[in-house]
């Protein structure tokens, strides 16, 4: 993949959403881009660490359990620092590639 770092990260997500298969070229483009926050991620993924309930997408983070919905997240980092942190990259790898265990209840009824 070639071009600037926003058409890098467009390409990937298209090829990542077109094919529904997170390789090994893909691994490393996704770890090439995001660093760090892009292995923690991919760990996620392949521990199966991200879950869809009902309402909410949730990531189990090494502390806690993270809700995430589009590019935002309740984890301490996105919440204090914006950006996109590693629990978004993770459920958005997870949704793409369908790599995610399928709650089916309510999340927030787990809250109670």
């Amino acid at each position: 993949m070639s071009g600037t770092p926003e058409q890098e990260e467009q390409d990937l997500w298209e090829t990542l959403e077109r094919d529904h298969i997170l390789s090994i070229d893909l691994q490393e483009e996704i770890l090439r881009i995001y660093g760090e926050r892009g292995r923690k991620a991919i760990l996620a993924v392949d521990k199966c660490r991200v879950k869809k309930y009902l309402d909410f997408l949730v990531v189990v983070g090494t502390s806690d359990e993270y809700v995430v919905e589009d590019v935002f997240c309740t984890c301490r980092a996105q919440v204090f620092h914006g950006g996109s942190c590693w629990h978004v990259l993770a459920a958005r790898i997870a949704l793409a590639t369908g790599r995610f265990e399928e709650v089916d209840e309510w999340y927030i009824e787990s809250l109670k």
